[in-house]
């Protein structure tokens, strides 16, 4: 049976992801791989699960990550655990974006303090998108949207109106902390969105502007 072509898109990262995982190990004792959550990644997390590598020596850590339980239905983390820290892939480090404190405000210190401990530069940064051009948790109607596009600061809690659920987001700038940058869309929407954003620069507008001035290789399918 012939696999799809987001199946196929997904074989593609994921063997892009691998590669690069593979170069940075080479030379440094740690690399570190930032991925997105949502439905969108789901077979490209299980076919890097099964890639040959030194798993022991990978990080892993989420662009953003609602604030809720780790094996609620939405939690990102549980998406990784479930698809991704898989076979040989269970070897490898998971940071989860989330604390014990009842919300983001209260438990971003802990979890910026996480994230500093990781293998900065990142191996590779997975980003999504939405159709609104949002990417990680930098939503366009969030009051939080400019702290998180000009802090220096590793992670921004993160409420916006058009999301149920408080939310804990890495900053634009560690975002930009990584030796290579991957957008991973799917549907004729998302496609309209990215065409959309490359014709102007205004970041609030459209947050995934803010990754395009960096090399971004885009994998997209219908």
């Amino acid at each position: 049976m012939n696999a799809s072509p987001r199946e196929q898109l997904a074989e593609q990262l994921a063997e892009a992801a691998a590669a690069a995982l593979r170069a940075d190990l080479a030379c440094h004792e740690r690399a570190l791989l930032v991925v997105s959550g949502g439905s969108t990644p789901v077979p490209f997390f299980q076919a890097l699960a099964a890639a040959e590598l030194p798993w022991e020596r990978v990080e892993v850590t989420l662009a953003d990550e609602r604030w809720v339980a780790e094996d609620a239905a939405d939690s990102n983390a549980r998406l990784v655990r479930e698809h991704l820290l898989q076979g040989p892939a269970a070897a490898a480090t998971f940071v989860a974006l989330t604390s014990d404190h009842a919300t983001p405000e209260e438990g971003v210190t802990e979890v910026a303090g996480r994230l500093e401990r990781l293998a900065w530069p990142a191996s590779l940064v997975v980003l999504g998108m939405g159709g609104d051009g949002h990417t990680a948790s930098l939503f366009p109607d969030s009051p939080e949207l400019a702290l998180a596009l000009s802090t220096t600061e590793p992670a921004v809690a993160v409420r916006t109106p058009s999301q149920p659920q408080p939310r804990i987001t890495l900053s634009a700038d560690r975002l930009h902390q990584a030796r290579r940058h991957l957008l991973h869309i799917t549907g004729d929407d998302k496609r309209a969105a990215l065409a959309q954003a490359l014709t102007g620069d205004d970041t609030r507008e459209l947050p995934i502007r803010a990754f395009l001035s960096c090399p971004l290789a885009v994998y997209w399918a219908p």
